[in-house]
């Protein structure tokens, strides 16, 4: 992101010289009218960066062409992200506020990190609730939750903040599905939420990403996953109203079926099922020894 932090820079220092170099036939002790821009650029919240249009829209570029030549860049996705979800933001929010489960998130303003979920606690469920798959899930693709950039971009905090739900929640959509992390997969999910959720990020992923498969995997994309993506991704519940920390201990099974989710084609998998559960199950034996040794 240097080339292009290093150009807003310069942007933003043009701005300010704006302010001291009045145009001809306007006296230098009329600032008003440039200092405009100074006032409104406060941050609204935590990591919030203001921008001008012009600033808006050459990251937007920059982020673009950063994302579809690197994909590994979270931070120009993430940016991109930022910058094209303005028109979605309020519906997702207005779908959040007419759900009881969505208004009490945007009430308690959860987090998902390793800060924030016990995963010991997790790893202690039964095999088929929502916790135990979720512990499961993060062992057999090797993740862990606190890989998402945070929002910089958005200036409504509120709506900053339903940009960071779903960017924070995306692992528990793939849980849900039972996809894993590669590649054909994720631009799979991509199609799911453009959708469930409308956002124009994941349409911009779900359009041109593909263009970087082989020809077999494109033609298994296209043929085998995209239609159960946008089929069942448009009929099942909007994702971003679930309280994913609210349902640890409910069968997973079941809430498919609440939200009207059903198994997509087999993936391709990394790591073996059975691999995973030995590591949870692991993790299990150590949280049950650390809680012996609490309790003695």
């Amino acid at each position: 992101m240097s080339l292009i932090s290093t150009a807003l820079r310069a942007s933003r220092q043009s701005s300010r010289n704006l302010g001291i170099i009045a145009p001809a036939g306007h006296a230098v002790s009329s600032p008003g009218r440039w200092q405009k821009r100074a006032v409104n650029t406060q941050p609204a919240y935590e990591g919030h960066i203001p921008l001008n249009w012009f600033e808006a829209g050459f990251l937007t570029v920059g982020s673009a062409l950063m994302a579809l030549t690197n994909p590994r860049r979270g931070d120009m996705v993430a940016a991109l992200g930022d910058l094209t979800s303005g028109p979605v933001l309020p519906r997702l929010r207005d779908a959040m506020l007419e759900s009881a489960e969505g208004r009490q998130i945007l009430k308690d303003r959860p987090r998902v990190n390793s800060h924030t979920v016990d995963m010991d606690k997790l790893a202690l469920l039964p095999e088929g609730t929502f916790g135990n798959a979720y512990v499961t899930w993060l062992e057999r693709c090797g993740v862990t939750p606190d890989t998402r950039e945070p929002v910089h971009y958005v200036d409504d905090p509120e709506l900053a903040y339903v940009m960071q739900r779903y960017r924070e929640c995306h692992d528990f959509y793939h849980c849900i599905c039972g996809m894993p992390v590669n590649v054909e997969s994720e631009l799979a999910l991509k199609f799911f939420e453009f959708a469930n959720l409308g956002l124009p990020m994941a349409g911009f992923a779900a359009a041109f990403g593909h263009l970087r498969l082989t020809q077999a995997k494109r033609e298994r994309l296209f043929r085998e996953f995209v239609p159960w993506a946008i089929k069942c991704g448009s009929s099942a519940q909007s994702l971003i109203t679930v309280y994913w920390e609210k349902r640890w201990e409910q069968n997973v099974e079941d809430m498919k079926k609440e939200f009207g989710i059903w198994d997509p084609p087999e993936p391709r998998w990394s790591k073996p099922l059975s691999e995973a559960k030995a590591a949870a199950a692991r993790r299990q034996k150590n949280a049950e020894a650390k809680m012996q040794q609490a309790s003695s």
